[in-house]
């Protein structure tokens, strides 16, 4: 199964410039935790909620801070043409349970997630594997050395 066939394609996106507030809003808004980061229209990033507490709040940054200051820089993505097996190795190896989905030319068309996988692909086993591969304990995604 291809990720086009599973991903969600209603996907907001937020400048890195716009401020750590609105990133916050737009997510309370949309009842959503994860919004792609963008610099005309290309992905630099992502941010979550719990960037925003972990890297902004607990740090001391103003909410009008840029998202750029708390985003995630270096993020995993694929294509909508992947296979779905593929892209939740990726998920298994980065500990991540969302990737964007960019077009060639590096714009946002998509998110995939662990969810979309549990839903649309037929092979449970797998899913559940990724899932816990994802969820073991590791240093992988730590936030507590990194700095703002």
């Amino acid at each position: 199964m291809k990720v086009k066939q599973a991903m969600s394609e209603s996907v907001h996106a937020i400048e890195s410039t716009e401020s750590i507030a609105d990133a916050a809003a737009i997510m309370a808004k949309l009842d959503i935790g994860v919004l792609p980061v963008v610099d005309g229209g290309k992905l630099v990033g992502i941010v979550t909620d719990r960037d925003i507490v972990v890297r902004g709040v607990a740090h001391g940054l103003h909410s009008g801070s840029p998202v750029l200051q708390v985003m995630t820089h270096d993020v995993e993505t694929c294509r909508e043409n992947d296979d779905i097996e593929e892209v939740l190795e990726t998920m298994s190896d980065e500990q991540v349970r969302r990737v964007p989905v960019c077009a060639q030319d590096g714009s946002v068309v998509g998110i995939f997630s662990i969810g979309d996988a549990a839903k649309f692909d037929q092979d449970e086993k797998e899913v559940a594997a990724a899932y816990r591969d994802i969820c073991r304990p590791s240093a992988l995604h730590s936030q507590l050395a990194e700095s703002v």
